[in-house]
């Protein structure tokens, strides 16, 4: 059902019915409040609230806090219900129906197997466990009538010490669903060089990678990702603007330099996994701003980077795709091309087959189309 929020700003254009894309999408952060009630109430594990409002609005209270790290610690309840097959293979199936519902048409769900393992699990049954929800729910889509493609992004934690070990599972499963790799969690001391045993791994097995980096450290830490991870996109790379110089000699000339690291992304096309909404609760654009239109997006964007626009941790940031779009369109002006731009890009940066990428981007054309008769 539509509401009044949904729509394009001084438009009737439903965003909710435009095809999207969603790369960055953590499944630890897109659970329903219900059903972490439930869940909780399963294994005995105490909440917040008994109240699915009061959860959700218990989540977004807490990820504003302004720094990644506070942010990070909302993960222990969401993360406290997805030990066991059954939590795992229920929140990846209504995980899936809620991207279709909003839109998606193609999404990568990355989550990491590491921290799911306190009830008795293996890793491999982990992902079988998320694999087998995912698939639940690509036929209760089909069912009615519409049509989604999911891929899992396997994820090591950076501060751990399992990245080679997580890179051999997403391998071995890359033939059932795992479609690439990913490092996650604190960013800041903790370099994507600590797993460099693993992006070699995966260089040599010919498996895609996408680095969190520019979100809670620097340009050091996108260097890490490019160069030690091979990262063929970065997860935020909102502090990418850190390396971009923007000056004035008067008041009608503006003169913007890129730096070496800056002019490598834009010019070999590395996709930048932004998130609005999060990107404002981690303050990750605090040193330009703390309101959306502060945000580098718009920037980056002019000057021709590769910009894709994601939701991050649906339940912390209460967002949507749909939200995330319309948001961006009432900060910047952003027309339909624009939201059409994003999702091309999102679509040439899917970690897919390029005939695949390919489809994708015509199905997103269409629907476009559609949308603008």
């Amino acid at each position: 059902m539509t509401n009044d929020n949904d729509y394009l700003p001084g438009s009737r254009i439903d965003l909710r019915a435009l095809p999207k894309v969603s790369l960055h999408d953590h499944l630890d952060g897109g659970l329903r409040p219900q059903t972490i009630i439930e869940l909780a109430d399963d294994i005995g594990m105490d909440v917040p609230a008994q109240d699915a409002d009061a959860l959700a609005e218990w989540f977004v209270a807490q990820c504003n806090a302004g720094n990644l790290v506070d942010y990070l610690k909302t993960f222990d309840l969401s993360v406290g219900v997805m030990q066991t097959r059954e939590g795992l293979t229920r929140v990846a199936r209504e995980f899936v129906q809620d991207l279709a519902a909003d839109g998606v048409v193609y999404g990568e769900i990355r989550w990491a197997p590491e921290q799911h393992l306190t009830r008795g699990l293996t890793l491999d049954e982990t992902v079988e466990a998320v694999q087998e929800g995912i698939e639940e729910a690509i036929d209760d889509v089909a069912r009615s009538g519409r049509s989604i493609r999911i891929g899992q992004l396997v994820t090591a934690m950076r501060h751990a010490d399992r990245g080679l070990e997580i890179a051999e599972l997403a391998v071995r499963h890359r033939d059932r669903g795992v479609v690439g790799f990913d490092i996650a969690g604190a960013e800041a001391g903790f370099p994507a060089s600590r797993h460099r045993l693993a992006f070699d791994y995966l260089a040599q097995e010919y498996l895609p990678v996408t680095v969190h980096a520019g979100e809670a450290d620097g340009i050091e830490s996108i260097k890490g990702a490019l160069f030690d991870g091979r990262a063929l996109r970065l997860g935020h790379g909102v502090r990418i603007a850190e390396d971009i110089t923007i000056e004035r000699s008067d008041e009608e000339s503006i003169f913007v330099t890129l730096g070496p690291v800056a002019q490598w992304v834009k010019d070999r096309g590395i996709a930048l996994e932004t998130s609005p909404s999060s990107n404002l609760q981690t303050g990750a654009f605090a040193q330009w701003g703390t309101d959306l239109v502060d945000h580098p997006f718009d920037l980056l964007y002019q000057l021709g980077f590769n910009v894709t626009v994601n939701v991050d941790n649906r339940t912390m940031s209460g967002t949507s795709l749909t939200r995330e779009l319309r948001l961006l369109s009432d900060a910047f002006g952003y027309d339909l091309d624009d939201l059409e731009v994003f999702q091309l890009n999102a679509a040439a940066a899917a970690f897919l087959p390029l005939e695949d990428r390919e489809e994708l981007a015509d199905a997103i054309q269409a629907g476009f189309e559609d949308a603008e008769s």
